[in-house]
């Protein structure tokens, strides 16, 4: 399908209805770089709180609150070894593993190396206090994605000292231990966080370890300025990889591994250390500054489902820093912002890959390391054109440069580097109809490189001298506002025409490894619409809608055959979030939601597509205060109608092994004691 003028009527007639209600908000959104109200903000962001993400959620992945976020649909939670897939507007959807096209953020330290790859299987959900999304193109400002930016923020210091211990466990061998202290003394507040993880997983070949550790200080130099340090450290011993089945194995036994991830033991192990320092300083009048530096180290070991090449280990150190400069003040007697900063980043990855010898490595067959090393200036301003009407104008200029030394010379010496320049301007304006609603428009570009592991070349080493980045314009109008004091609402429609899409493939001699090719055109259309309610006290209700138009307009493979006009694969049409939670007086507390995710294409042909499922959940607890002690159990049903569905597709496997299935239903339960001193 691909005209959208019904839902274009639907939009407008839905504006018409709705402007003339009053609206107020009260959370600021930093994703921006400049703290504004999300409603004031030309642009589709999303915010989750804390509380959704931690009361009475398993805590496996960001997926279990961010579903209710329109435009972002999430895979893989319960594959630890291939990390959580993350796509926003489509961008994302075709990684194997990690997260492409969107940028992460954790307390100012990047999650997304310099080369574009990003991950979440650090990420502490347990000491989480709020996540942003900003959907859309976001190079102005963060560089390297195209389909937006995830901020997520832990918890602040608490105004007591506490202590919080946590236990939790339930099927499938899951069980997770967290203990929490947080406090403020003085000038100085601190928060700390450690969590160990254990799931056997729903498929043979599935179990995971991972202990994780998160830790805060901030501390108030004076009344204008304030310096915090972040520490995070993760383990995982174990993470193994069950792999995707065919069609004929999932039918057979939908908990059984692929054969040859059983045979080869495909799985990872990785230990991560991180340290991030963030500075600000308001200088009065309007200005500020705030300049951060970070250190990432990383040890990783892979085992893929294949002998030649088929183990990966590697030493990283990512590292990088930032400045920024705000003044909030006027031109030509309007209201003004502007920001203008810096981001330098450098990745080092010493690289080696062995033969795998059933899940021993064997002979080497790759020594080399990997450098990115990237530049990004940008510069935006806001201005208030009148009362109602803003003006955004930004642009940022992007160099990354990619760099291989190799030491393994016997298929010759395979050394080189490429440089990726891009200048990305954007344009936006906020136009304030009456109090209760907010419309705008904007037009972004993007810029995406292909990551060290996609410019991998099928023919040996070094770079694939044929891969290019894609780069994309956004179009995109919306509108955000207020129905009454209960209501909320957004509503966002865009266009996005992409160059040169990076899409991913297999070659048989390699199942489970993934090269990269680039596609001519893509065209991408959509619509999002968030609704929020509270039509009693302690009633929250929340219905989320998603639709996708993305097909290829001009791409051919190497075989030559042609697919214009397909639908880009791992992107279902339709996305439907509802939910409702209830606050009882006496401490109880009661949510479910639903999840509906269209069928979905698993390769460029169209020939074979995931089929449409719905996921129902239920968690509930109750909590009890007894003056400075609180307690509290909790519990929840995943998959509450035993669903049989794909927790994740593999776009253009090999063998047609697209399908990862998910687990049926399963429950949960735990207990929370928190004390205050």
């Amino acid at each position: 399908m691909r005209q959208m003028r019904p839902l274009y009527s639907i939009a407008t007639n839905f504006l018409a209805l709705l402007s003339s209600v009053a609206f107020a908000q009260e959370i600021t959104v930093t994703a921006t770089r400049i703290p504004k109200l999300p409603d004031e903000i030309p642009a589709a962001v999303s915010v989750v709180s804390g509380e959704e993400v931690q009361l009475a959620r398993q805590q496996l992945g960001l997926d279990e609150s961010l579903a209710q976020v329109p435009g972002v649909f999430m895979q893989d939670r319960y594959n630890f070894a291939q990390d959580l897939r993350v796509s926003i507007r489509g961008f994302g959807a075709r990684a194997n593993f990690g997260i492409r096209g969107v940028r992460i953020f954790v307390d100012g330290i990047p999650q997304t190396l310099p080369d574009g790859q990003g991950a979440a299987d650090s990420i502490d959900l347990g000491s989480v206090g709020r996540v942003t999304v900003l959907r859309g193109a976001s190079s102005s400002l963060y560089g390297n994605a195209a389909g937006g930016v995830i901020l997520v923020e832990s918890e602040p210091p608490g105004e007591m000292a506490s202590a919080d211990a946590r236990l939790s466990f339930g099927e499938s061998g899951f069980s997770k231990q967290q203990l929490k202290v947080s406090g403020t003394e003085g000038s100085l507040g601190y928060l700390a966080n450690a969590a160990d993880l254990e799931y056997d997983g729903f498929r043979a070949h599935e179990s995971v370890r991972r202990r994780s550790f998160n830790g805060k200080l901030s501390y108030a130099i004076d009344e204008h300025s304030d310096l915090k340090l972040s520490l995070a450290y993760t383990d995982v011993p174990q993470a193994l990889d069950p792999g995707g089945l065919t069609a004929a194995l999932k039918a057979a036994n939908p908990r059984q591994a692929a054969p040859g991830n059983l045979l080869f033991d495909a799985g990872e192990s990785f230990r991560q250390t991180q340290v991030g320092l963030t500075y600000d300083k308001d200088f009065g009048e309007g200005q500020s500054i705030t300049a951060r530096n970070y250190y990432v180290w990383r040890t990783f070991d892979n085992t893929l489902p294949f002998k030649i090449s088929g183990a990966v280990s590697f030493d990283r150190f990512f590292f990088g820093g930032g400045l920024q400069y705000t003044d909030r003040g006027t031109l030509a007697g309007r209201n003004n912002r502007l920001i203008a900063g810096v981001d330098l980043d450098s990745q080092d990855d010493d690289r080696k890959r062995f033969d795998n010898n059933f899940g021993v490595f064997g002979a080497l067959g790759l020594d080399e390391d990997e450098i990115v090393d990237t530049a990004g200036v940008f510069i935006q301003d806001e201005l208030d054109l009148n009362d109602r009407l803003t003006l955004t104008a930004g642009a940022r200029h992007d160099s990354v440069r990619f760099k291989v030394d190799d030491h393994f010379l016997a298929d010759g010496n395979n050394s080189g580097a490429r440089t990726l320049t891009q200048t990305s301007p954007t344009g936006a304006l906020l136009y304030r109809l009456t109090p209760a609603l907010n419309l705008y428009a904007n037009v972004a570009t993007s810029f995406e490189t292909p990551t060290t592991a996609e410019l991998a070349n099928p023919n040996g080493g070094g770079f694939n001298p044929n891969l290019n980045p894609q780069t994309a314009v956004n179009y995109e109008i919306g509108a955000k506002g207020t129905a009454g004091a209960r209501n909320h609402y957004t509503l966002a429609l865009f266009t996005i025409d992409v160059k040169d899409e990076l899409i991913p493939y297999e070659l048989p001699a390699s199942p489970g490894r993934s090269f990269y090719r680039n596609a001519g055109k893509s065209r991408r259309k959509g619509f999002e619409l968030g609704l929020e309610s509270s039509p009693a006290e302690r009633l929250n209700l929340a219905i989320d809608y998603t639709y996708s138009d993305f097909y290829f307009r001009q791409f051919s493979d190497d075989a030559g055959n042609d697919f214009s006009g397909k639908r880009l694969p791992g992107i279902p049409s339709n996305v439907l979030h509802a939910q409702a939670s209830y606050h009882y007086p006496f401490g109880l507390f009661v949510a479910c939601d639903a999840l509906y995710v269209d069928r979905l294409f698993v390769d460029n042909s169209n020939t074979v597509s995931d089929g449409a499922y719905t996921l129902a959940n239920l968690r509930l607890g109750y909590t009890r205060h007894d003056g400075r002690r609180h307690w509290s159990v909790f519990g929840g049903v995943n998959n509450l109608f035993d669903e049989s569905y794909d927790a994740n597709t593999r776009i253009n496997a090999a063998g047609g092994r697209y399908f990862e299935p998910g687990p049926g239903r399963t429950v949960y339960t735990g207990v929370e004691l928190k004390w205050d001193y």
